[in-house]
């Protein structure tokens, strides 16, 4: 007998969890008795109905695997099959159908549903554990796999607030201390203004990184959306938006800069969330402005491209390989940063990208190593936003 577990004995809460749904009362206990002998925990259901029955009983701690016939009373296995997969709590329970069909039809039928393996009744104990144990390995080693991954990140997320965040507050605490320090005949008013323009540039950091992971949980959630959905509006001058966006370029005063417009005259309405793009705009000239050396120029240009508004920010930076032109999208992605030590936690692109989605518009860059990079979002003309 094949067993998934090497310890013996197991309690039930540690033990992998295996809901049966089968109409023959027979054949149920059959395969109750072959799961249990090998110390699975067994949940058992006498038709689809009862199943969902049984997992909505405990909604938020689904069974580890669903074995299911299809042929049964009130609700058969594919309307099952559909149920569950409607539940993103349960979307991931692997499925296994038991049927005394062999008909393709069915086995497509499953498939595109999502079942995982497909028993052809008569079967016998060792076909049903080997099917468990299988898809039961297949689901943990995607698990390890995603978890690895979500370590991962965490462990950028925490690297980079690590960094990002303790250095404007060691600015604003520093200046702070030594303003505290104040005495008219050891200080001058200019030392006093550059102290406070020290603890303004570092608070200023600090409110744009708590504003984009603001921007970024609300992607994720949805609530960005449902925002954009009441309070869009048309807009007739997009001037005053990527002017707004330019005065909220981080730190001005630090990097000279030389910005070049070309804003075709004439442009049409578009209907847009103006506090939402207004980011996207200030996070793509602050990512060109970023990537370029003090003194370079960055371009901002602004025309109507087949029934679209296309916003463009060409830099003069040190430009991006091709393999990276899709990453650089990801929320919290930087190229090689222990290497540039760059600023920033890799979260505005990622917020233009969501932005403009949100509006059914479309990014892109074109860039190449040492060439600079031209960023784009186009936004459609008079269209209703996703």
């Amino acid at each position: 007998m094949i067993s998934l577990r090497d310890e013996e004995m197991l309690p039930n809460r540690y033990k992998k969890r295996v809901l049966v749904v089968e109409d023959d009362p027979h054949l149920l206990t059959g395969i109750r008795d072959i799961l249990q002998l090998e110390d699975y925990s067994v949940l058992t259901a006498k038709n689809g109905q009862d199943g969902l029955t049984v997992l909505q009983s405990d909604p938020d701690n689904p069974p580890d695997v669903i074995v299911s016939d299809i042929m049964m009373p009130h609700m058969d296995g594919f309307e099952f099959l559909e149920k569950v997969r409607e539940e993103d709590k349960w979307v991931l329970v692997p499925f296994i159908f038991l049927t005394a069909k062999g008909e393709k039809t069915d086995q497509h039928r499953g498939r595109r549903l999502g079942a995982d393996i497909y028993l052809t009744k008569p079967f016998d104990a060792e076909d049903l554990l080997v099917a468990v144990s299988s898809v039961l390995k297949r689901t943990g080693n995607i698990k390890r796999v995603a978890d690895d991954k979500e370590m991962d990140q965490k462990r950028k997320i925490l690297t980079i607030l690590n960094h990002e965040f303790r250095t404007p507050l060691t600015l604003v605490v520093a200046y702070a201390e030594m303003l505290k320090e104040f005495e008219p005949d050891t200080m001058n008013d200019e030392e006093v203004v550059s102290f406070l323009q020290g603890v303004n540039s570092g608070a200023d950091r600090l409110r744009r990184l708590v504003e984009n992971f603001i921007s970024l949980v609300e992607l994720d959630s949805g609530e960005a959306k449902k925002t954009v959905e009441w309070r869009s509006r048309p807009v007739d001058d997009i001037t005053m938006i990527i002017d707004d966006a330019m005065r909220q370029v981080e730190l001005p005063e630090q990097r000279p800069r030389n910005w070049q417009r070309d804003i075709a005259p004439n442009l049409p309405t578009i209907v847009i969330d103006v506090q939402y793009m207004t980011i996207a705009i200030r996070e793509m000239l602050d990512n060109g402005a970023k990537f370029s050396s003090a003194g370079q120029t960055i371009t901002i240009s602004v025309h109507c491209v087949n029934n679209h508004l296309e916003i463009q920010v060409t830099d003069a930076g040190r430009g991006i390989a091709s393999n990276e032109l899709e990453n650089i999208w990801q929320p919290f992605y930087q190229i090689e940063r222990e290497q540039y030590e760059d600023q920033g936690a890799g979260s505005g692109l990622a917020i233009v990208d969501g932005f403009v989605k949100l509006h059914n518009g479309t990014r892109h860059v074109q860039s190449s190593l040492g060439q600079g990079s031209v960023f784009s979002i186009r936004i459609p003309i008079n269209s209703e936003t996703n």
